[in-house]
């Protein structure tokens, strides 16, 4: 087996341990201080990958140390609020939520570096909002504050994308993981000082399971293939094969916490699944291959 198809098989089964996170994260901040699970998340995550990586971290440079502490603010601030927003909305509808990210990724080169943006990236855009309306609002034309909070971490994560493929043009991020996840711990640690319902020793298996569960396969193990994918797999590819992670979210939510999938989350949740296929697939070069024939 080739590295790249290694790496599509890994990224696919990543996909499926972010789904799932949704569900274990609904249940431990239903019940137990949000900071002090990040915490501990973010504490082992930073411990495994240290032991993992010991031969590059050992040898660590400033710029990569640098990179990582600017990597973890916009993901810290993602994944901050996406947990927050888990507290107050249905995680089948939170991880559709949070696939919006991928839409946003193009919107957002175009502020940042003032890029022109092709048409289907608007229809996209137009698309993925139209679904994101269908999810969220209610009956009084009111949007949950989970669903906000989720919805703009999306946008911390999409900067977070954006910044690693700047990043990897030019050097190895593997240098840079323990880095980046060590600040998130000093980030996480700072808030749980200044909460005051953080309980640093919960008494309940299902904090120490959901603690353990985000911090080896949604922390740890995603982000590092993800990051090592990117010298295999073209951008692009990686961001369809996120397109995995709403559907493995809203099946698990059915499973484990007997969430009823409504017609709302199918539909607006289909809209924004077709919204980042658009954004993502370059329709030109499919035609072209279609028209193509090969004369033997």
């Amino acid at each position: 087996m080739t590295k790249k198809k290694l790496f599509l098989i890994l990224l696919i089964l990543g996909t499926a341990f972010w789904g799932i996170s949704f569900s274990v994260v609904k249940l431990v901040v239903g019940n137990f201080s949000a900071s002090t699970f990040l915490f501990y998340r973010f504490l082992i995550a930073t411990f495994v990958l240290s032991i993992i990586f010991f031969n590059r971290f050992k040898v660590t440079d400033w710029p990569s140390i640098k990179i990582g502490m600017g990597l973890s603010l916009p993901l810290m601030f993602g994944i901050w609020l996406q947990t927050l927003g888990i507290k107050y909305t249905a995680a089948s509808q939170c991880a559709f939520v949070a696939g919006m990210c991928v839409v946003i990724v193009p919107v957002l080169k175009i502020v940042m570096y003032k890029t022109f943006a092709p048409l289907k990236i608007w229809i996209a855009a137009l698309i993925a909002i139209t679904g994101l309306f269908v999810i969220s609002v209610r009956q009084n034309l009111s949007i949950g504050i989970g669903d906000i909070y989720v919805l703009t971490g999306a946008v911390g994560f999409a900067v977070y994308l954006i910044k690693v493929e700047q990043y990897s043009k030019s050097r190895n991020l593997v240098a840079t993981i323990v880095p980046m996840f060590a600040t998130c711990t000093l980030i996480t640690g700072c808030f749980a000082l200044t909460d005051a319902h953080a309980n640093w020793m919960p008494d309940s298996d299902i904090f120490w399971i959901g603690v353990a569960y985000c911090a080896l396969f949604s922390t740890a193990y995603m982000y590092t293939i993800s990051n090592l994918s990117q010298r295999y797999l073209s951008a692009e590819k990686v961001a369809l094969i996120y397109l995995f992670e709403p559907i493995f979210g809203a099946i698990a939510a059915f499973f484990v916490l007997s969430e009823v999938l409504t017609w709302q989350l199918f539909a607006g949740g289909l809209m924004i699944f077709i919204a980042t296929l658009i954004s993502e697939i370059n329709i030109y070069q499919f035609a072209r291959k279609k028209n193509t024939i090969n004369i033997p």
